[in-house]
């Protein structure tokens, strides 16, 4: 993954946490991995701290209620998804309960290593293969006793985020080209809505939950946004990750039809304007992604 650690505070309502912390917690409830090695490790994402532990293992530690969620998730099903997965996947290996001042529950996983695809992808065209390849096996993964998707969660109807959206697009003002970025919306939400069965999705591909070794994808991280749903939500890579002639791949491995592609374009549209409207000054990698994913994006509508 990534080496060092975050420097600056994303969400009012944060957590800190820090290597002695996490020394406590896996004293106190996991001695076998007490005396492992513990490293910091630098991400851009949102949610969580993250401690490699040793040479196979990592600790998550969430910031916020909202990610503290996802722990219960995540320990119930990614061990469940992960057979069935042609990329690898951070399986939980245990669940922590809140202790010594940390308030929320947390988890101690498998590791990847690599990098994350921030240009370390050495052949787009079969990364959009492969990461094709991993949303359609995701697809076909029984949903059977998945709990119900909470409201305004990835994978609903675009219209739920329509006024956080609006909202982070006038806060942007001229940071972004707003007539351009309104007309995208306004197209995904008038887009005839999923016809077909729900099914798993991701909810999150970014380039950063994206695991790279050698050049080649390898790996997937980061399923706090799983959920059942819109199949569309997984098509956001076409603009966060691809470009030209590898979006075009990744539509053709997923059989994308018109009506799919636009609500896969309002995902990535919403993911890049409220990232910029709220995370854009403490997380400077998240705002270039974010720029670039509206660059893409407006990009792709120039070429219909």
């Amino acid at each position: 993954m990534m080496t060092t650690m975050r420097t600056n505070t994303m969400r009012a309502d944060e957590v800190e946490s820090d290597v002695p912390l996490v020394r406590r917690l896996l004293a106190g409830q996991f001695p076998q991995w007490a005396e492992l090695p513990i490293e910091p490790v630098d991400s851009h994402g949102t949610d969580h701290d993250i401690y490699r532990l040793g040479e196979h293992l990592a600790a998550r530690l969430p910031r916020s209620s909202w990610a503290a969620e996802h722990v219960a998730k995540e320990a119930e099903w990614l061990p469940r998804l992960a057979p069935h997965l042609p990329l690898a996947i951070s399986v939980p290996m245990a669940h922590g309960r809140p202790a010594d001042g940390y308030p929320f529950d947390w988890s101690v996983c498998t590791w990847l290593a690599g990098k994350n695809a921030n240009g370390t992808i050495a052949d787009l065209n079969q990364a959009a293969v492969d990461l094709a390849a991993f949303v359609r096996a995701l697809r076909r993964v029984d949903t059977a006793g998945a709990r119900p998707r909470p409201p305004h969660s990835r994978g609903g109807p675009l219209i739920e985020c329509d006024e956080r959206v609006r909202r982070s697009i006038a806060e942007l003002g001229d940071r972004i080209d707003v007539d351009a970025t309104l007309q995208s919306w306004e197209e995904s939400l008038d887009a005839p809505p999923c016809d077909g069965d729900e099914a798993w999705v991701h909810g999150d591909l970014l380039s950063g939950n994206l695991i790279v070794v050698d050049g080649r994808l390898t790996g997937v991280i980061d399923f706090g946004s799983l959920t059942v749903g819109d199949p569309a939500c997984d098509l956001q890579p076409a603009w966060h990750v691809f470009a030209g002639e590898s979006r075009t791949r990744f539509r053709t491995e997923l059989a994308a039809d018109h009506a799919s592609w636009l609500r896969g374009r309002g995902w990535a549209l919403y993911q890049a304007v409220t990232a910029l409207a709220h995370f854009s000054a403490a997380n400077p990698e998240l705002n270039r992604q974010a720029l670039s994913t509206l660059v893409r994006i407006h990009a792709d509508r120039s070429e219909e």
